[in-house]
């Protein structure tokens, strides 16, 4: 809604005497509009968005830039000075008005106040109803400047506000304190004389439910606390409709809060978030929400407050701090009436919390390890504006020289589908060669207790049997059945049967020798510390051979290794080309996962999974988090999360580290 309707609708509740000493808005906005709009300084604005000025006029009809810029500096120096005065008339009315009503007002609440007689109800409301009536004829109007020098910098180009308004903290309107300081006290009578006289319901002259409403606001006030009511007024006040009370205009006006938006931006971050509670803190001011942003020195600290006491004085104090600080401060005063209606609870003000209704919440951490592109930025920013995403916050988590993992958190309709979003940012990943991992924003996100590891070509580089292969002088047929099992395309029992069939006779040293040209994955073991200095258990369940499962686990720290059992002759010095026991395949990988989080008492929600190949999908779908490193299209395809980064580390910014916290964990004994 427009101030100037807003004004509009609210003078008309006012008696006819105060309506003619309200600012002329109107008259104030229609002035700017109509003279200063067409001089704005501001030559970037002044143009449609697609002009651009050459360096020397293109043709005759181009505005020389500098002829131009004096040619509006001119009419601004002449427009603004007569702003000025015009502005001055209007404050300088409502003043004297304010100084005349404030007079009578005071002189009454002495009159209601004085001890050597009994005030009469009727007295008591009518001098309440006028304080409130006067704070709020004052912030309207209040208002009504601020809003008028925000349209004035707007269309000149100049600033203006912030020195105006501290000017008018000088004025009687401003420094009225000693009527914010009365009510409590005249809230105070009202309420003890009710409940002296005992009265009956049909006998008051304010509505019923002003009693409560009054008694409860004391109470939050904590300023007068007013005398307990006796049982039958109690009674009598309350009814059969406490539940849902139709509050009375003087009710509405006790109650009645203003909406403020402020914001206050400088290099001096601690000094500005600071100053404005200090500001908050002396002016009976409700928080509702605050968000804080930071680049390198330059803070912005933005708080959304309810203000009770319609208190004007709060912004000439904030706009004393901001030029104390160096800040840029700016505010804006919303419509209540307007915001009651929209929200029924003022929980939903909150920032974290917006938009409102319909939307489910995701982090999305995007990551290349050689730095995020401006156009793979603008891409997925582009991306989200399409599907209607918000991002709430951005957080960066890696500490390089360049920015390389940014952690976002989105708020996404709730009818764009986990698997339509999922195949479009992958569309988006390949094109950039940079990962996008979506994942739900719920509790257990940053709560995962097991970490599940398949072991070749994820915590290390290689396939074991490929490399026993290779020592036994057959690898170019066990590589050819890994790699058509890897991709799906084989039975991984039959494959693997085909291919420890081939390694009979192999000796058992090979697995010693192999054990030796090991290559772990980069960042592997310095995961695998930070996990573990954070409480984490490990396990790693692999495809290939037990013995090399549990030197990696050796290796890394783990607490668990499941591998195949490779069986040998008799005399123990060579393969016979069978296994034993339980195959470790898709499914027995899956089942062996739910099996140490049960004996570990961890819920499936708090278990990340980590593979590389196609008998890894299945426990990459059980687990919260199922990561597909490096793996195969089919793999990458189907599984939630995806990092095709060289370092295992990586893993800890999908998991909601920061280099800074993953480095602390290091130092952990």
């Amino acid at each position: 809604m427009k101030y100037g309707f807003h004004l509009c609708q609210e003078k008309a509740e006012f008696p006819e005497l105060w309506q003619a000493h309200f600012i002329d808005y109107d008259a104030l906005k229609g002035f700017l509009k109509a003279q200063m709009v067409d001089a704005n300084v501001r030559l970037s604005t002044a143009f449609p968005s697609t002009h651009v000025f050459h360096w020397t006029p293109a043709t005759p009809d181009e505005p020389n830039f500098d002829q131009l810029l004096a040619q509006r500096l001119a009419i601004v120096s002449k427009l603004t000075p007569q702003f000025v005065t015009m502005l001055d008339k209007e404050v300088d009315k409502f003043n004297q008005f304010f100084v005349t009503i404030k007079a009578e007002i005071k002189s009454r609440i002495a009159h209601v106040l004085d001890t050597s007689r009994m005030a009469k109800v009727t007295e008591c409301e009518a001098a309440l109803r006028d304080l409130l009536l006067l704070e709020r004829f004052v912030f309207l109007n209040f208002t009504a400047v601020a809003k008028a020098l925000k349209k004035h910098d707007k269309w000149s180009g100049l600033q203006i506000r912030e020195p105006y308004l501290m000017r008018t903290s000088q004025l009687s309107f401003v420094v009225s304190t000693s009527l914010l300081q009365l009510k409590p006290e005249l809230m105070g009578r009202l309420t003890g004389l009710l409940a002296e006289q005992n009265v009956s319901l049909s006998t008051l002259a304010l509505p019923t439910d002003a009693i409560t409403s009054a008694t409860a606001a004391l109470k939050d006030m904590a300023v007068v606390q007013p005398p307990e009511l006796p049982v039958s007024l109690k009674h009598a006040v309350l009814g059969n409709n406490a539940a849902s009370p139709k509050l009375g205009p003087l009710v509405g006006l006790l109650h009645e809060t203003q909406t403020v938006m402020i914001s206050l931006r400088g290099p001096h971050g601690t000094d500005i978030i600071g100053g404005v509670l200090r500001c908050l803190s002396t002016h009976n001011c409700q928080i509702v929400d605050f968000s804080l942003s930071r680049l390198h020195h330059d803070v912005t600290f933005g708080v959304l407050v309810h203000l009770h006491n319609r208190d004007v004085d709060l912004f000439s104090d904030l706009a004393k701090t901001a030029q104390k600080w160096d800040g840029t401060l700016s505010f804006d005063v919303q419509d209540a009436r307007l915001k009651a209606s929209k929200l029924a609870d003022s929980a939903q003000f909150a920032l974290s919390e917006a938009p409102y209704a319909k939307r489910v919440k995701y982090i999305a951490t995007v990551l290349n390890e050689r730095g995020l592109t401006p156009e793979f930025l603008s891409e997925w920013l582009a991306w989200l504006l399409c599907k209607k995403i918000s991002v709430e916050q951005m957080r960066r988590l890696d500490s390089h020289t360049t920015l390389m993992c940014v952690e976002f958190r989105l708020s996404v309709p709730d009818e764009l589908s986990p698997e339509e979003m999922k195949s479009e940012l992958i569309a988006i990943s390949t094109a950039h060669q940079t990962d996008v991992a979506l994942q739900a924003d719920n509790v257990f996100r940053r709560q995962k207790r097991l970490v599940v590891f398949d072991m070749d070509s994820t915590l290390i580089q290689q396939e074991v049997i490929d490399e026993i292969a290779r020592i036994t002088g057959i690898e170019a047929q066990v590589a050819a059945i890994t790699e058509r099992a890897m991709q799906g395309e084989l039975d991984f029992k039959e494959s693997l049967a085909s291919r420890v069939a081939l390694l009979k006779g192999t000796p058992v040293q090979a697995l010693e020798d192999v054990k030796r040209i090991l290559t772990f994955t980069e960042g592997a073991h310095y995961l695998c510390r930070a996990l573990k200095n954070a409480g984490f258990k490990l396990a790693v369940i692999s495809g290939g051979f037990l013995p090399l499962a549990k030197y990696v686990k050796a290796e890394l720290g783990l607490d668990y290794a499941f591998a195949n059992q490779l069986k040998v002759s008799a005399d123990g010095n060579y393969l016979t080309g069978e296994t034993i026991g339980p195959v470790v395949d898709a499914t027995r990988k899956a089942e062996l996962l739910e099996v140490i989080a049960q004996a570990e008492g961890i819920a499936i929600d708090q278990v990340v999974a980590v593979g590389d190949g196609a008998n890894d999908l299945l426990m990459l779908g059980k687990a919260s988090l199922g990561i597909a490193f490096n793996a195969k299209p089919r793999v990458q395809q189907q599984a939630r999360a995806r990092i095709n980064q060289k370092s295992l580390a990586n893993i800890l910014y999908l998991m909601g580290y920061s280099e800074s916290e993953a480095a602390e964990l290091q130092l952990q004994s």
